[in-house]
């Protein structure tokens, strides 16, 4: 198993306290910071926006994962553009005209992903994965933190890191819901590069620890 990075989600942190959160996630070796930003209307539920995005730009070193759960994602890509974003992916099923959006995205400096839903098939994405820096499977329906992993989720990353063997192409796949210390390693052997993990992560205890104890998985 190649080394995951791990991107612990801003959406399960304690929003009383946003900056410590990220700095603890930062202290025990996290790689990016994932942000979901959701507006009630694509999911059914309302996080944050661009400001309290970058509300953390002077307290944190971890780049921004942006992860926009939004209709219209076009509309708002220049919003949350940074010197922290490194990646902007917006979901297929948004997106009536996505090669334009990643080109987008592209074009103002930031890495450009593409997400599924569990039952948005791969075929979805046929045309597009040459345009794609990352490839974003979801394996719960989003809109809410703490669901269990969808087990089928673990055959979708295998064929898409297989189609991705077959087509030469260098995009990464990162894998968003129910990751946990018991199932990240089968997820990472699956063919997953980057796992976003909320509730495992900023719901223990000592969030520091729980970090390394993902970034020390074998």
């Amino acid at each position: 198993m190649d080394k995951f990075k791990l991107a612990p989600s801003l959406l399960s942190a304690d929003f009383s306290n946003l900056g410590n959160s990220a700095l603890e996630a930062e202290k025990g070796g996290a790689d990016l910071l994932h942000v979901d930003v959701m507006a009630g209307h694509f999911v059914p539920n309302i996080s944050f926006g661009s400001a309290v995005m970058k509300s953390l730009n002077d307290i944190t070193a971890l780049n921004y994962d942006v992860h926009l759960m939004i209709e219209n994602p076009g509309d708002y890509i220049e919003d949350f553009v940074c010197e922290k974003t490194e990646y902007i992916t917006v979901h297929q099923e948004a997106c009536l005209h996505a090669h334009r959006i990643l080109q987008k995205i592209r074009s103002l400096g930031v890495k450009a992903g593409i997400s599924l839903n569990p039952a948005t098939p791969l075929c979805m994405l046929e045309e597009i994965l040459t345009d794609v820096d990352l490839v974003l499977i979801m394996s719960v329906n989003p809109g809410f933190g703490g669901q269990k992993f969808i087990p089928s989720s673990l055959d979708k990353i295998k064929r898409l890191a297989e189609v991705r063997r077959e087509r030469d192409l260098d995009f990464l796949i990162e894998v968003d819901g129910g990751v946990t210390l018991e199932n990240a390693s089968d997820i990472a052997r699956a063919g997953a590069d980057i796992l976003v993990a909320g509730s495992a992560v900023f719901g223990a205890s000592d969030v520091a620890a729980r970090t390394r104890a993902f970034k020390e998985l074998k």
